[in-house]
């Protein structure tokens, strides 16, 4: 299972305790805010997209939504989301449990600009019904992102 690679993965820095599992579905943004009784806009969605025949992961607010215009400038490419088994396939995690953690090499993580305003967020762990709460420099350094990027609108 996903969980268990990213929980495999966060015992490496002794935070797999960390992981929090829910007796509830988390796999969307509301749901997982219900979940952790926060406000949607700190769920950290992770978004995967095609670019040039690899996978890329996305990290935004819950409440952001992806700006074509400024996707196509920051990438040279439309923004075009894995389906359900692209995602399996080409990081590890269903839809619904993607997130930047235990994923295969080779696949790009970047945080977008949403994420910056809060002290702390919530990706998932690989599952629909787990989340880890993050600070943002944690966030930056768990994720190995490449660097943050401004392809987002609709929040703020």
């Amino acid at each position: 299972m996903a969980i268990d690679k990213v929980r495999e993965y966060f015992r490496q820095y002794g935070m797999e305790e960390r992981i929090l599992e829910f007796e509830v579905s988390s796999a969307t943004v509301e749901l997982a805010a219900e979940a952790l009784h926060c406000e949607p806009c700190r769920i950290a969605k992770t978004l995967s997209f095609l670019v040039d025949g690899a996978a890329i992961l996305i990290v935004a607010a819950g409440d952001a939504k992806i700006d074509n215009p400024k996707y196509k400038a920051r990438f040279a490419a439309k923004a075009k989301m894995l389906s359900p088994d692209e995602a399996v396939a080409m990081v590890g995690h269903a839809v619904g449990g993607v997130c930047p953690f235990g994923i295969p090499e080779g696949v790009k993580v970047y945080l977008d600009e949403s994420l910056k305003r809060f002290e702390t967020v919530f990706p998932a762990c690989g599952s629909g019904n787990s989340a880890i709460e993050l600070t943002i420099p944690e966030l930056e350094q768990y994720s190995r992102a490449e660097g943050w990027v401004d392809v987002c609108k609709g929040w703020g």
